[in-house]
């Protein structure tokens, strides 16, 4: 199961919360142990119009018509 959360300061370390109605259909409950996946997205610093946009590919361009 893919859960997507946002990491949350808790002292001087990070921690993710399980949102309630995923930890009801797992029946997890406090002190249960689990196994986490992390896989980093990517963040784009952008503004105006690109603001959230999707990282892109530059293509090379072929000029074989000249």
């Amino acid at each position: 199961m893919t859960v997507e959360t946002e990491l949350k300061e808790w002292g001087n370390s990070l921690a993710i919360i399980i949102p309630a109605e995923k930890a009801k259909e797992l029946k997890l409950k406090k002190g249960d142990k689990v196994e986490v996946d992390i896989v980093a997205k990517k963040r784009i610093e952008a503004f105006g119009i690109c603001k959230g946009a999707k990282p892109f590919k530059e293509e090379k361009e072929s000029h074989k018509e000249f």
